[in-house]
């Protein structure tokens, strides 16, 4: 018998990896405690504060003694009902509150969804370069990640004849996301209504990821699937949240708009899993997506302005090649024409040396390609301070001269 613990853990979890963009986070916040001057590109995560009225909210429901038991595990009713409101306001889909169900985070809500879609062998479409938790949820519930890769050439926006080609008789899903995390990439809404008539014509299940649905810029629009692709919409599952749109990261509060059978078996598992999410969150949650947008339109001013600042930065490194970001707040430059330099004294191979190579020298903090799928680039978050975030790609460009 091995003494191992770790020899005892199931094949599901023994083979996952960690999250790369949290791994990198972490490290950097590891460094910046003993004292190294670190300047943190990894998270995607706003460094602007949840707005006041938000946390208003959140501390009077702190003090009402009806929060301080259980409520509905599927989520509060006001807070689904304000989820339909908002969905139909903002992308026109039109839903009921039997369709929601409100979990701990967007990855959360993903997560239901893979563990309730997803049987053994069967395969799910993954366009690439992909959030890093994609295949690894995918895998978790049994099922087979297919990356079907994009290029730079081609805007990073996969197409029908992509996704026909990567198609076999067991796909049973495919994820899309738009605005793209790590890309910034995002689809024309023709685009989107063609996939969606695809998926629908192939009988495939459509998860949109739609958390970024707030944060696009200058002439592009934002889609949702279901609006466009009315055919798909009876089996495709809306994922979003609060935490991007309305710098709640920390809040944990997530949904699904699902088909109403797909939902209540969500709501099921989740009675089974985690119970309610927080009711303070909830009443947080609630107050975002009932309350004023203006802060919501700051910070996207901002980060409209830091996605040129940092991709001309970037842009600028010889062996580097950055398109202009059209949504979220990434950037996703080509690094191949650095592969085979030397840097600290040391020669870099891969994206994942580069950033290794960047964190030592330069003590900046980059995610590397390979966690997206993609290896040869890297995804640079441009949600943090302006200056900090300057000050970091001057550092990169001085490391990389």
């Amino acid at each position: 018998m091995s003494t191992d613990p770790s020899a005892d853990l199931s094949q599901r979890v023994a083979t996952m990896s960690e999250s790369a963009t949290l791994a990198v986070s972490a490290k950097a916040k590891e460094l910046r405690a003993a004292g190294e001057d670190v300047i943190g590109f990894g998270a995607g995560e706003p460094d602007f504060p949840t707005p006041q009225h938000i946390v208003e909210a959140a501390q009077a429901a702190c003090a009402d003694p009806a929060l301080h038991r259980y409520s509905p595990a599927g989520g509060m009713p006001e807070l689904k009902q304000a989820v339909v409101d908002a969905a139909a306001a903002h992308t026109g889909l039109q839903a009921e509150p039997a369709q929601v169900t409100i979990a701990n985070g967007g990855k959360h809500a993903l997560y239901n969804v893979f563990q309730a879609l997803l049987d053994p062998g069967d395969a799910v479409l993954i366009p690439a370069p992909y959030w890093t938790s994609y295949p690894e949820q995918v895998a978790l519930a049994g099922g087979e990640p297919i990356a079907v890769p994009t290029t730079l050439e081609q805007g990073y926006r996969v197409t029908v004849e992509q996704l026909e080609a990567a198609r076999t008789p067991h796909t049973k899903a495919i994820v899309f996301t738009s605005p793209n995390n790590p890309t910034g990439a995002v689809h024309r809404p023709e685009e989107i209504a063609a996939i969606g008539r695809w998926a629908a014509d192939a009988g495939l299940w459509v998860i949109a990821d739609e958390i970024y649905e707030h944060l696009v810029y200058g002439d592009v629009a934002f889609a949702s699937l279901p609006v466009v692709a009315p055919e798909a919409a009876p089996r495709t599952v809306v994922v979003n949240g609060v935490a991007k749109t309305f710098a709640m990261t920390g809040w944990r509060v997530g949904w699904t708009i699902a088909p109403t059978a797909l939902a209540k078996a969500m709501s099921t598992m989740q009675s089974h899993a985690t119970s309610n999410v927080a009711n303070v969150s909830q009443k947080a949650a609630l107050a975002a997506l009932t309350g004023p947008m203006d802060e919501v339109a700051r910070m996207r001013e901002t980060y409209d302005r830091r996605r040129f600042l940092a991709q001309e930065r970037l842009d600028a490194i010889d062996g580097v090649t950055c398109p202009l970001p059209e949504g979220a707040f990434y950037l996703y430059p080509s690094v191949e024409g650095l592969l085979g330099r030397s840097i600290g004294g040391r020669t870099v191979r891969t994206s994942a040396e580069l950033c290794e190579a960047l964190l030592e020298t330069a003590k900046v903090a980059m995610v590397p390609g390979e966690a997206f799928g993609a290896p040869g680039h890297v995804r640079v978050s441009y949600a943090l301070d302006e200056h900090q975030m300057l000050t970091g790609l001057d550092r990169v460009a001085q490391a990389l001269a």
